[in-house]
């Protein structure tokens, strides 16, 4: 099949470039979801408190006071870094999306990215027109207090991503 390159210079005058092929979604949007910086990681974890103590006192980095989601059915704990967050999440309640996770996974692990966007709606609007499945469309608010939406891991090569309104 033809593959087409696309490459992107940024406002830095650094430049990427991305193979399409038949099917792919990715480099119909290169630049026009408005992508910022990686907000965070999220990290699944059996244990919080062991996790928010090795974060703490092992590495020396900031741990915020978790936080029950109960929308989302997580305690969260976040881990200040120079240039990004970890987000620590912890199963809370009965449907809980971590303890699936957990039962797969138990001893914890990458769960998912988190990215900023200028506008979720217009990011939203976006994907839908590409055809990039997202879990549900209609914004929620997440662990910061802004709309977040969640991309589908099939649609995004295997890997869970949160947009978050900037």
């Amino acid at each position: 099949m033809f593959k087409q390159l696309i490459k992107t210079t940024l406002t830095n005058g650094r430049s990427f470039s991305t193979n399409t092929g038949s099917g792919s979604k990715i480099g119909n949007i290169v630049g026009k979801l408005g992508i910022g910086r990686l907000n965070h990681v999220a990290i699944a974890t059996p244990n919080l408190k062991e996790s928010m103590d090795l974060y703490k006192n092992v590495f020396g980095a900031d741990v915020s006071e978790p936080v029950n989601q109960v929308e989302h059915g997580v305690t969260t704990v976040f881990v200040g870094l120079e240039n990004t967050k970890i987000e620590l999440l912890h199963p809370f309640g009965d449907k809980s999306p971590i303890e699936n996770f957990l039962k797969k996974n138990p001893a914890g692990g990458i769960h998912h990215i988190c990215l900023e966007v200028d506008d979720i709606h217009h990011a939203v609007k976006t994907l839908l027109a590409e055809n990039v499945r997202i879990i549900d469309p209609n914004p929620k608010i997440g662990a910061h207090g802004k709309p977040v939406v969640f991309l589908h891991p099939k649609a995004m090569n295997g890997v869970l991503v949160e947009l978050e309104q900037k």
